[in-house]
């Protein structure tokens, strides 16, 4: 799944794609934005990434399902 992370004063995104669920990510979220200094996330090369909480200025979650390439009749 495709995880954007938008930081306060950058003009640019932080984009990555982990294999953990979109529920464990937004808990995750939800935690660090309750009140600890930093989110933590794993992607799937197995590299961490840290962000402090006070510089998020928004998460985007991208669905787990990927979507279908080529032409199809429904």
């Amino acid at each position: 799944m495709d995880i954007t992370i938008g930081v306060q004063n950058q003009t640019r995104e932080l984009v990555l794609e982990s294999d953990q669920s979109a529920d464990e990510v937004a808990s995750l979220v939800a935690e660090a934005l309750a009140g600890k200094p930093a989110l933590e996330l794993l992607d799937s090369r197995g590299r961490r990434l840290i962000i402090p909480t006070s510089s998020i200025g928004y998460v985007e979650i991208g669905s787990e399902a990927k979507g279908r390439v080529g032409f199809g009749t429904i």
